[in-house]
């Protein structure tokens, strides 16, 4: 696995579990993450042949892997499992939903709760979100893996109770600033790698409160982007996150980790 990332303060870097070495040493002409997702569907150059060295993941700072994201989408009951805990049933076509960028934040957050007179239920959930590399326009299934940069760890915030009054409520309930934690890198596994058998995880305060495998989405990542590019166009760093084995309420001093096997993970403070 490679992964592409910001420090804190800007810096896009390219690496591996090694390290990370300045994107520019690999790619001359980028100086940013999403210069280089066109790319990256056919694989991310080797950081041990960048003209820099790597340094330790332990010696940076990363912030969030993309600085302007693009469309932000979120997709709901796409794990049978958490469609059944919610005595939903599962829909026939994917139910998606747009965040807006201004919901967007980076590792650490911090997830700011609204006032509790405007809610007081908030739920937080672990979710895999793809990130688009490249342009395009009504893409084929089998052919979406080449429209797909990689992967990134998000967790996905919701007013529940503002939710639960009326479903029609569901912008607000999920748009509220600091509503999406992305995680610190775009994560691009070798071509053709599949990822059925990665599991999510949501974990607040060091205990898993739900899980489960991508195999068991309805629509997979593939398919969520050939559905999606049917209607309009995708372009470089959008963000499709591909739903939640399920959520967990969360309160002022909680602390929620999002947790992807192979792809990484993304945590934050929750604080009102």
């Amino acid at each position: 696995m490679r992964y592409l990332a910001r420090t804190a303060d800007g810096r896009p870097l390219l690496g591996d579990d090694a390290g990370f070495v300045p994107l520019a040493a690999a790619y001359p002409d980028a100086s940013s993450v999403r210069d280089v997702l066109p790319a990256a569907s056919g694989g991310l150059v080797d950081p041990d042949e960048a003209s820099a060295g790597r340094v330790g993941r332990d010696g940076l700072t990363l912030g969030p892997a993309l600085a302007d994201p693009g469309k932000l989408f979120g997709i709901g009951l796409n794990y049978a499992d958490h469609a059944a805990d919610l005595s939903e049933e599962p829909p026939d076509e994917p139910a998606s939903f747009f965040k807006p960028a201004t919901a967007a934040t980076g590792p650490g957050g911090p997830i700011r709760l609204p006032p509790a007179d405007v809610s007081d239920r908030v739920t937080a959930e672990a979710e895999l979100a793809v990130v688009v590399g490249r342009t395009c326009r009504n893409v084929a299934v089998d052919e979406a893996a080449a429209v797909i940069a990689g992967y990134v760890p998000v967790v996905d915030v919701t007013a529940e109770d503002v939710l639960q009054r009326n479903p029609r409520f569901l912008t607000r309930a999920k748009s509220f600033d600091t509503f999406l934690v992305l995680g610190p890198h775009v994560a691009v596994p070798e071509p053709g790698r599949d990822l059925a058998d990665v599991e999510v995880r949501t974990v607040v305060n060091d205990e898993v409160a739900a899980r489960n495998v991508v195999g068991n989405m309805h629509f997979s990542p593939r398919e969520l982007v050939a559905f999606h590019s049917e209607v309009m166009t995708l372009e470089p760093g959008d963000v499709i996150s591909t739903g939640t084995p399920g959520a967990a309420v969360v309160e002022p001093g909680d602390h929620v980790r999002a947790e992807i096997d192979g792809v990484g993970r993304v945590e934050a403070d929750v604080v009102r």
